[in-house]
């Protein structure tokens, strides 16, 4: 028995024992006789009020008990309700967590190579520059080096005529004498 039911109890008894006072001292009963003594028909009354009374407070007891036992069982549900809306945050909280945290990580990796390749990108430009001048450059001493090739053969070329000229003369010359 819990301490609500037996201080219910308790409170029933002193509610009967203050009833069968009052009942004894003539103070209920309407229908005392003028001589202040109880008669078996108002006994017969006060009993019958007395167990209308005992009936109607069990009743209410009863229907306490009935709504203590509800409100208890809603309490229940609403209790494993809440435990159960505490796991399911838990584990919302724990998938949301990781994501979010490898989503920072990427992130933080995205702008520490972005800054990394802010400056390779304009040394790539620059070298890509000094190429192309260094290509134009080249380009430019290869033509003045076929330019220089083709003089060179066209002076090679007119030297051994030259000098089959001067060889022919020569050889006329030595016949000549001879």
């Amino acid at each position: 028995m819990t301490t609500t039911q037996t201080t219910q109890v308790q409170t029933q008894r002193q509610s009967s024992e203050q009833l069968q006072t009052l009942m004894q001292a003539g103070q209920i009963s309407g229908s005392l006789s003028f001589n202040g003594l109880i008669t078996k028909e108002d006994e017969e009354m006060s009993r019958s009020a007395l167990s209308t009374f005992k009936a109607k407070e069990e009743e209410i007891e009863r229907k306490k008990l009935e709504v203590r036992e509800r409100v208890q069982a809603q309490l229940g549900r609403i209790e494993e309700e809440t435990r159960r809306l505490a796991t399911i945050r838990e584990e919302l909280e724990s998938l949301t967590d990781p994501m979010k945290k490898e989503v920072s990580l990427v992130r933080k990796k995205i702008d520490s190579v972005n800054k990394e390749l802010k400056p390779l990108g304009q040394t790539c430009q620059k070298k890509e520059r000094e190429y192309k001048e260094a290509l134009d450059a080249f380009n430019e001493k290869n033509k003045e080096k076929v330019q220089l090739i083709t003089r060179l053969m066209e002076l090679v070329s007119e030297s051994e005529k030259m000098r089959m000229k001067k060889l022919e003369e020569l050889s006329k010359s030595v016949e000549t004498v001879q």
